[in-house]
């Protein structure tokens, strides 16, 4: 049995998901009232992002204080509430784990800034003279990794951004920490962990400069990080909790050792190269038609690969860092349902765990945001800046963040064709994307044909299928428009062919025996061993 292979996790983005209180950001109140919808949805896990104490500088995932809420999100009555809610509902809540950094306004950061030795061997400080940063090492946000502190007298570490300061691991002391703070956690029933870019927490015993790359070659899958993360998982004991693991730029032998479960480390792992396949130059900022050959390449071997290993994958296209999947791989306009609920399908029927990303089930589209002014996310300024440093002019510059900000995912919530989409009775805290009043889940939630009643189906069958849930994956040889596999459990066999293009395609293949499970358009068209694929149509067929 795979472990939580017939589970369904939703991610809910709370600032942006509902506004209980009408101060124009999403609040845990809204959650709970949102938690028929996501039982009707068919779900099992509700990961939140994190809504404790920030600055919100990075949208919270600049953390303040672990074990205190912000008050912008509500009360600890309010969490209890949605835990015992949810519970009552079959549904558990999955936090977010930002274990990586803190926020430089935590405690801990600001007691070393004061000189506390105990607190600066909680983080990273290094002595170099002022003018000259320890290494050349790039943040993943843009600039230096490193920031000097006149208050400190040093340099301090920063992966992401400024206000965000890299924990050392290496003490102990700092683990102990941490392992409180999942104990107080599950003490509020929580049933379930995401760790955010957990795989850069072993840092280099000596930090050199990287004179071929921005340095994330000294951090990534770092030698002490599966040590750190066994003794995390044994002392919390959470082995059997579900646990995700967020991989920046990690690979399939390594993932394999996060999620095998022998390891006792996590459930599954994240991981983005899928979500590369647009980069020019393998450079997020520059922009290119998707690469569907590599799509498949990539689907291909972090399936099977992971499979042989025995490890997990979560299932994923959107999150809150991601533009929208519809915007990006499928189509807006004349092909918008069909190309929607084909990704859906595609991903949903893998071997591994499917992610929802709020709004996702009702086919919500990037925003199109033409002024920087809409914009709110702390990397999206800041390449807007180096974008137009680099020599670009601000049309050019936006062109880029319409397609790769990810405020694209950020924009609240669409429930309805009422004002601000009916998140909010004022105006929230980023922009509704125009198309609300067409793209809401009020107009899908009784129509059969919706993209939201679609995702209820694929969300059914795989709880109604072990050969999903349970079984073995192995990919089709197609041409190159077409993403195709088998999985298979004993005797039984799902074929899933999805079609890429918004062109019609077509494949030799033998289909006598098997009928149509599902899809997103009318009968099989398959005629003399050939299966006829409309546009970014999507259909899987069983024997």
């Amino acid at each position: 049995m795979i472990p939580f292979g017939e589970k369904i996790v939703y991610q809910v983005y709370p600032k942006s998901f509902k506004d209980s209180n009408n101060d124009g950001f999403g609040d845990l109140s809204g959650i709970v009232e949102k938690l028929d919808y996501l039982k009707d949805l068919g779900i099992d896990y509700i990961w939140i992002t994190p809504f404790f104490l920030s600055p919100q500088k990075d949208n919270g995932y600049d953390i303040s204080s672990y074990t205190k809420i912000d008050p912008e999100f509500g009360s600890m009555k309010d969490f209890e509430l949605l835990v015992k809610e949810a519970d009552n509902r079959n549904i558990g809540i999955m936090l977010d784990m930002v274990f990586n950094h803190t926020s430089t306004e935590h405690i801990w950061f600001q007691n070393a800034l004061d000189g506390d030795k105990k607190y600066q061997n909680y983080y990273i400080f290094k002595e170099a003279p002022k003018d000259k940063a320890p290494t050349n090492w790039v943040s993943k946000f843009g600039g230096s990794a490193w920031e000097y502190s006149k208050r400190a007298g040093k340099w301090y570490l920063h992966l992401f951004d400024v206000s965000q300061a890299d924990l050392n691991w290496e003490n102990p002391e700092v683990r102990e920490e941490l392992k409180n703070i999942i104990f107080f956690w599950k003490s509020k029933g929580v049933r379930g962990f995401r760790f955010d870019v957990i795989n850069l927490i072993s840092k280099p015993d000596v930090f050199e400069d990287d004179n071929v790359g921005d340095g994330r070659r000294f951090y990534t899958d770092g030698k002490k990080v599966h040590q750190y993360l066994k003794e995390l998982v044994r002392d919390t004991g959470i082995k059997d909790y579900i646990t995700v693991g967020e991989m920046s730029s990690t690979s399939i032998k390594e993932c394999i050792k996060y999620s095998n479960p022998d390891e006792k480390e996590l459930s599954m792992c994240f991981n983005f190269h899928h979500l590369k396949v647009d980069y020019k130059d393998g450079d997020k900022w520059k922009l290119m038609a998707p690469d569907i050959a590599s799509l498949k390449l990539i689907f291909k071997e972090w399936q099977e690969k992971i499979q042989s290993g025995n490890g997990l994958n979560a299932l994923f296209w959107c999150n809150h860092d991601q533009p929208r999947i519809v915007s990006r791989l499928g189509d807006e306009g004349k092909y918008y349902k069909e190309s929607a609920k084909m990704l859906a399908g595609l991903i949903h029927l893998m071997r591994g765990t499917p992610y929802i990303y709020q709004g996702e089930e009702i086919g919500m589209t990037d925003p199109h945001f033409k002024s920087i002014d809409m914009y709110r996310d702390v990397e999206s300024l800041n390449y807007y800046k180096i974008l137009m440093e680099q020599g670009l002019n601000s049309e050019e510059a936006l062109t880029i963040l319409d397609r790769r900000s990810r405020d694209n995912s950020r924009t609240p919530m669409q429930w309805s064709a009422k004002k601000n989409a009916g998140f909010s009775k004022v105006s929230p805290w980023i922009n509704v994307a125009d198309n609300y009043k067409s793209i809401n889940v009020e107009n899908e939630k009784d129509d059969k044909d919706s993209i939201l009643s679609f995702y209820k189906k694929l969300i059914t069958i795989r709880k109604e299928n072990t050969v999903i849930s349970a079984g073995n994956i192995s990919f089709i040889d197609t041409n190159e428009n077409i993403i195709a596999y088998k999985r298979s459990l004993g005797e039984r066999k799902i074929l899933v062919f999805c079609n890429m293009s918004n062109k019609d395609e077509s494949l030799d293949i033998d289909l006598d025996g098997f009928k149509k499970l599902i899809g997103n358009y009318g009968e099989l068209n398959y005629i003399d061993k050939n299966l006829r694929l409309s546009p970014y149509e999507f259909v899987a067929v069983e024997n």
